[in-house]
């Protein structure tokens, strides 16, 4: 069953188009990521599938609805980037405010557990820091005990400690049957947690399919090492899909077959130190796939092209 539901989306704001033919589900029980570059379209999908605001074409459904009706808004949790959080009133208070909206909420321990708030319940909401208003967002989004919680970069701002303690809370979320769709930069925290990853790029669906099947069509590793090597000599090297090099030497690039690579570089008596392999990771996979879209990429940096990744894997 599918939670979210778009097809068809296209979302233009005057001369400038957010979303082009966009359709993408969310499976129910699933935590998906949805990733993106700067302007990639995942504020306004979201936007969308709160039913704030309407698609210029396309059809967008929420939990079997129109996602602007009351029924549909009440079954949905949301933690918007930036909140308006009422300042004068304690975090208590507040939590107690927003559950009086609801018909069945959580009880207001239970969202400051989730959301670490139990120490700071009497303080008010304009003496939180950024991080501690994140997680008071965090729980404005669960006191209504939503079927659906839609979350915008939910962890910027938080320390460490916070962020860890925020995933588990998502994990416990889910484990009660929760669907959960996320935008985070945090691609590695993405890559432990999600089900499943969307990414998008200037408005369409590059890619769709669980972290391991996105590393896997990316395969390979990142290596780097410091030589005396041009970028051409770099390039040159068997499998390289992408290579940078600095003007230091430091040389960076992504292989399908790093064994081989490193063979070449032996083979050919070069001189090189400081060599580190990382197997390819979720980032590996993101940029790869968001790096042949940007226009205009510097003379010392040579793109790989785009692996195309079957949407639904």
């Amino acid at each position: 069953m599918n939670v979210v539901e778009m097809e068809a989306v296209h979302r233009a704001y005057g001369p400038v188009t957010a979303l082009k033919d966009l359709t993408l589900q969310v499976r129910s029980g699933e935590l998906t990521a949805l990733l993106g570059p700067n302007g990639a379209g995942k504020t306004t999908a979201i936007s969308l599938m709160l039913g704030l605001s309407r698609p210029t074409s396309g059809a967008v459904r929420v939990l079997g609805g129109d996602p602007r009706q009351r029924a549909v808004r009440a079954r949905v949790g949301a933690m918007p980037q930036e909140s308006a959080l009422p300042g004068a009133l304690t975090v208590r208070e507040s939590l107690g405010l927003f559950a009086s909206f609801h018909s069945a909420p959580l009880q207001v321990g239970q969202a400051l557990a989730l959301a670490g708030l139990d120490a700071l319940a009497g303080r008010r909401a304009a003496r939180l820091s950024g991080g501690e208003r994140r997680r008071l967002a965090f729980a404005l989004a669960v006191i209504g005990n939503p079927e659906l919680l839609l979350i915008d970069e939910p962890t910027t701002g938080m320390d460490a400690a916070s962020r860890h303690a925020f995933w588990a809370a998502l994990q416990e979320l889910k484990s009660q049957g929760r669907s959960i769709l996320l935008t985070t930069h945090y691609l590695e925290e993405a890559e432990r947690t999600a089900d499943r990853v969307l990414v998008l790029h200037a408005g369409h669906l590059l890619a769709d399919g669980t972290p391991e099947a996105l590393r896997a069509q990316v395969g390979g590793a990142r290596v780097r090492f410091r030589a005396g090597l041009t970028l051409c000599e770099v390039q040159a090297l068997p499998g390289v899909q992408a290579a940078q090099v600095s003007m230091k030497g430091q040389t960076d690039l992504h292989t399908r077959t790093p064994e081989l690579l490193l063979e070449a570089l032996v083979a050919q008596g070069a001189a090189f130190s400081d060599l580190e392999v990382h197997r390819a990771t979720l980032e590996d996979a993101f940029l790869t796939l968001t790096r042949p879209a940007q226009s205009h990429p510097s003379p010392q940096h040579a793109p790989a092209s785009a692996p195309t990744l079957p949407r639904g894997v």
